[in-house]
């Protein structure tokens, strides 16, 4: 994959494993290259759900490989909402319009054993993504504005020990939900309920360990749970483990623990993450036919504990003088399959995926009117003057499924066309009269009564993506 560059972010770029670092030493006056042992060399992992399909980079040099991305969509809800609102989706915004949802443009950069990334985001993801985050509501400076046009940015340091161990700080991507936060990477554009509702990105140190050719290792210390900032007193802390025993089977899993209710320091959350991904099928050089079929399984499960919840127990007996409060957590499932073909320039995929998680506390809020999320123009106030409600015990179940069809004419360019069918057992996504006003416009006053965001229990959808990377 991605030569001379340093392990980065797994479902960033799982190929950034491969990398191979380089060092100087000076012999008999001349210089000679040594490279040290490759973690996962050799093993072709183009196939990943979230993971980099290319075999090279038309934009490598000695110090620099530079990458460009553009991701583009239209797509169409059959619930036709009046002011083109897509609500429950880091993924798609808008409905019935052409869409820019990420342009980025960056760099991995290296120097010895100095390597850094950076890459911008622009787009419509550069919104949906930081209003998430209610950190930045803590304390002076505008965090989600600094951070909002970056969507990794970190530099570290390597230490050629056993197959390699990487020190890097900075805003990095989040492995927790399997799918990459680049759609050009994911076998499925909108991500089910258990990936679009974990984070994206971490903000932090890791530390990459290569103790085996197979096996990575790597601790985190971060800011919070998809967070700029820090919501309480305790950093959050979790870590990866990533075992590849061969070309066919990759195993992880990813698990995290910190406390993430803004101003309640006793609620801790704790987080579980776990995938397999496994092809089973492999002819890549067939004439005709199937070229190559694999299998990608994600489970979740994790709660939330103290101040007011109580994981996965239900403790709210009217009896009681020192009940807990009610159950506060998440379990998830997705699995995908996608089926190459046509010269690996077809692909088919299908799946889906399900999600409980009482108390909402993970929950993508809905927009506009009906946003619970703070006014960034009046915090002490919610956006929203119908907010969605999402208090302990509130419950939320739903599940998703979908099934796209990709063309490939090369490594840098995706044409897909998907249709997606999602369902909640509460009013969630928009409907018809949308989330914004009675016109569909934010210049149209809201009215005092007769009027509420039109939330309804399904959608449908048809999306068309382009997807392009150099």
């Amino acid at each position: 994959m991605l030569a001379q560059q340093t392990a980065k972010a797994q479902n960033d770029d799982d190929n950034s494993d491969k990398v191979k670092i380089k060092s100087v030493e000076a012999r008999a006056g001349k210089q000679k290259e040594l490279w040290s042992q490759v973690p996962f060399e050799g093993m072709d992992q183009s196939w990943y759900n979230g993971a980099d399909r290319r075999d090279s980079s038309v934009l490598q040099s000695k110090y620099v490989t530079w990458s460009i991305m553009v991701d583009a969509n239209i797509n169409h809800s059959f619930n036709d909402p009046i002011d083109h609102t897509v609500v429950g989706s880091t993924a798609v915004a808008r409905t019935d319009e052409m869409e820019v949802s990420c342009a980025a443009i960056g760099g991995d950069f290296v120097f010895g054993d100095a390597h850094g990334r950076i890459m911008t985001q622009f787009g419509t993801r550069s919104t949906i993504v930081p209003r998430n985050d209610l950190s930045p509501y803590r304390g002076q400076y505008d965090l989600a504005d600094v951070y909002r046009y970056i969507s990794e940015a970190y530099a570290g340091y390597h230490f050629n020990v056993w197959h390699g161990i990487n020190v890097d700080g900075g805003m990095f991507m989040s492995y927790i939900g399997l799918n990459s936060y680049y759609q050009v990477e994911n076998w499925e554009y909108q991500a089910s309920y258990t990936s679009d509702n974990t984070p994206w990105f971490f903000n932090g140190i890791r530390v990459q360990i290569f103790p085996t050719p197979h096996l990575k290792i790597e601790p985190w210390i971060i800011n919070g749970w998809q967070s700029y900032g820090m919501f309480n007193a305790m950093p959050g802390f979790g870590g990866n483990i990533t075992w590849i025993p061969n070309n066919n089977i990759k195993l992880l899993t990813n698990d995290y623990y910190g406390t993430d209710a803004p101003g309640l320091i006793g609620r801790h959350r704790f987080h579980s993450d776990n995938s397999f991904l496994w092809r089973y099928y492999n002819r890549p050089h067939a004439t005709h036919g199937i070229n190559k079929a694999a299998l990608s399984l994600t489970v979740d499960f994790g709660f939330e504990k103290g101040d007011g919840v109580n994981g996965f127990t239900n403790d709210t007996a009217a009896s009681s003088t020192t009940q807990k409060g009610p159950a506060q957590y998440f379990v998830s499932a997705m699995v995908y399959n996608r089926i190459w073909f046509g010269h690996n320039k077809w692909a088919w995929c299908i799946g889906g995926g399900w999600m409980k998680n009482p108390g909402r506390y993970l929950v993508l809020y809905p927009t506009g009117d009906a946003s619970p999320l703070p006014n960034p123009y009046n915090p002490t106030q919610t956006a929203g003057t119908h907010p969605y409600s999402a208090n302990p015990g509130d419950q939320f179940e739903g599940w998703d499924a979908s099934t796209n069809i990709s063309w490939m004419p090369n490594q840098s360019i995706e044409f897909r066309v998907e249709y997606v069918h999602r369902e909640a057992d509460n009013n969630y996504f928009a409907g018809h009269g949308g989330v914004t006003s009675p016109s569909g416009y934010t210049y149209t006053p809201i009215p005092a009564t007769g009027w509420a965001p039109e939330l309804v229990k399904s959608e449908d959808r048809i999306i068309l993506a382009l997807l392009f990377r150099l």
